[in-house]
């Protein structure tokens, strides 16, 4: 690239990092915002919040990559023209294929890293998202039970405690057990805490007793203890095989799915539209790039407003992601319209580019377009004033 060329480069790519930094973070924090019962009423630790709210992150870039870098040509078109700089290269011969130059290859490099993204990253890390909540749910002491509150399972125990410490022991513990017809057994204690050991999780629970009640008898025994050790796994449902969903399974899985899966025999218009969503998502940011280029390119004067071409862009961009979503949503009922999914970014740059290199031409087919139409107009209008 030419000096002036890398110095257009440097201004779009500042505005587009802090652009893409900014709607990050502010989006993220609303999305952390809301996994913030892991840490307040489900007990997990902060490096297992993070973990999750993280594992989220590629699917924000995906999505706002291309707003960005929209915002930062915007910005960087703005800019120039507004210092005038953009009257000064045209003076001097730059042509709109050269000012276009270093926007397309920053478009270029945003598309390559929204594709790596989309094929590589976000599956993986959809599913690691998936086991990390599966293994976070099936924490039942963590998850499911609440202070003060009796909880009962399907699989016949009612737990409860009454509050928990500082250090995380349970204080105030009453379980009852009914898994077995005709027999109850009903744990007392006035503490509790959750060890590890062998790979396998125990409440050991203290300084209580447990109250046996023997079948088909209303008697009962009772046996005090000062450590009582209790396996969690009875807590938990049997194991059952995952199944992922379109969008947490790997591009080759999409591209070669196993035509016995029962679950893709019942969706394979979701695999069919994740798939082409995945490999049309690169060329959003081209598309977006070339609406601000083709809006903005052009020199003006400060005299002449450039705020109906950017209100003109802005709904350029809202339609084009409208028809993307449309297209998708329609891929997952018919095949036909996976067609439109290419169609809609690629006859938006297409679109663009025409704009872009030959916009005074457009611009002065449609004056005159509009010309011949008020005096078409004004003379049917004449008649009617004669008659009158």
């Amino acid at each position: 690239m030419t000096q002036i060329e890398r110095y257009i480069f440097r201004i779009a790519l500042g505005a587009f990092l802090s652009c893409l930094v900014g709607l990050t973070g502010v989006i993220w924090v609303t999305q952390a915002l809301r996994e913030l019962d892991l840490i307040t009423a489900k007990g997990q630790t902060l490096l297992i919040f993070l973990l999750i709210t993280g594992l989220s992150l590629p699917a924000l870039l995906t999505v706002i990559a291309p707003v960005a870098l929209f915002m930062a040509v915007v910005h960087a078109l703005n800019k120039l023209n507004g210092d005038s700089e953009l009257i000064v290269m045209s003076a001097a011969g730059v042509s709109p294929r050269r000012l276009m130059r270093p926007f397309l290859t920053l478009a270029l490099v945003v598309s390559l890293g929204v594709g790596f993204l989309t094929i590589q990253v976000m599956p993986s890390s959809f599913q690691e998202l998936r086991d990390l909540l599966t293994r976070v749910r099936g924490d039942f002491i963590a998850n499911v039970v609440r202070e003060g509150q009796f909880t009962s399972l399907d699989n016949g125990i009612t737990f409860h405690f009454r509050e928990r410490s500082g250090n995380g022991s349970l204080l105030g513990i009453f379980m009852q057990d009914r898994r077995e017809a005709g027999r109850t057994v009903v744990y007392l204690a006035e503490r509790g805490q959750i060890v590890d050991l062998d790979g396998q999780s125990y409440l050991v629970l203290e300084k209580g007793s447990v109250h046996r009640q023997q079948p088909d008898s209303r008697d009962s025994s009772i046996i005090t203890f000062e450590r009582y050790a209790v396996d969690l796994a009875a807590f938990t449902p049997p194991d059952t095989d995952t199944v992922y969903k379109p969008r947490e399974r790997s591009t080759a899985q999409l591209l070669f799915p196993n035509a016995n899966d029962g679950y893709y025999k019942l969706t394979k218009g979701r695999f069919r539209a994740e798939l082409h969503e995945r490999l049309t998502a690169w060329l959003y940011p081209l598309a977006l790039a070339l609406i601000a280029f083709a809006a903005l390119g052009d020199p003006r004067t400060t005299r002449q407003g450039r705020g109906l071409a950017i209100a003109g862009a802005i709904a350029a961009v809202v339609a084009l992601r409208i028809a993307g979503f449309a297209a998708s949503g329609a891929a997952v009922r018919s095949a036909g319209a996976v067609v439109a999914m290419y169609a809609a970014p690629l006859l938006a740059i297409a679109i663009s580019v025409v704009v872009a290199f030959h916009g005074t031409r457009v611009r002065a087919f449609n004056a005159g377009l509009a010309a011949q139409l008020r005096r078409m107009a004004a003379g049917l209008a004449r008649p009617r004033l004669r008659h009158g």
